[in-house]
């Protein structure tokens, strides 16, 4: 891919990693490549991000040994750039692979979207909500939705401890959206203080930023259980009768 032009406006980015193996779904291959609907998992996530207009390219980040990879890459519609990069031991090794690719490509100024690869059920709508609200925001943010169940915090031997304020909290989703070069600095340093992030916007928190949550769907689920693929496939299906 060339360099993009420097007076040109800024562009949309998505980076998926995708390296992970999903030890809670306790299946023999990794949960991004389970059957859903007729397709992988995976390949219901790229497709809304490669069918979304106002992404100009997209950077999945795979394990070195992943040999499921090719299967899915034909089936994709290659309208627009598509890099794959090798990922990392976690989640935020795998990012920050895949943002240093795009560094090749991309200006620091653009916007990157992260998502997870088992994130099936993401809408163009979300999409559209996320890019609106946060288009002049000089941190960024996430798609996230409030907390609505009763939390309970509990001990060391699974008593409970207490009843956790709901009324302030969320629950994190993707994609993140924050600036490349902005993102990059900061995932880079809170790697090098030993912090193994779990999210990008805990990247930002770390370095004194404080990321803008976009309320979204709550149907836009991760699989991580194997109860999440029934409903994952509900929701799809849903959408397909509807339009």
């Amino acid at each position: 891919m060339e360099r993009r032009n420097a007076v040109s406006s800024v562009r949309h980015w998505a980076l998926v990693p995708a390296a992970g193996i999903g030890k809670r779904m306790g299946s023999a291959i990794p949960k991004q490549y389970l059957p859903l609907a007729g397709r992988p998992v995976i390949a219901h996530s790229l497709a809304t991000l490669m069918d979304y207009p106002r992404i100009a390219g997209v950077v999945v980040a795979i394990s070195a040994e992943d040999e499921r990879w090719p299967m899915i890459a034909t089936e994709l519609t290659a309208a627009k750039p598509l890099r794959v990069v090798t990922g990392g031991a976690e989640r935020c090794h795998s990012v920050l692979n895949g943002l240093e690719a795009l560094h090749a490509w991309a200006a620091p100024s653009d916007w990157v979207l992260v998502h997870d690869a088992a994130r099936p059920c993401l809408t163009a709508g979300d999409l559209d909500r996320l890019l609106v609200e946060l288009a002049n925001d000089p941190v960024g943010g996430l798609l996230a939705i409030p907390v609505r169940d009763t939390l309970k915090q509990a001990d060391a031997a699974g008593r409970i401890m207490a009843t956790v304020d709901r009324s302030h909290l969320w629950h994190a989703l993707t994609p993140q959206m924050f600036r490349l070069g902005i993102l990059h600095e900061t995932l880079r340093a809170a790697l090098a203080r030993g912090l193994l992030v779990t999210d990008e916007a805990a990247a930002m928190e770390a370095a004194g930023y404080a990321p803008r949550l976009i309320e979204g769907r709550a149907d836009n689920l991760k699989i991580t259980r194997p109860e999440d693929l029934a409903l994952a496939e509900f929701y799809l299906a849903h959408r397909a009768a509807t339009g």
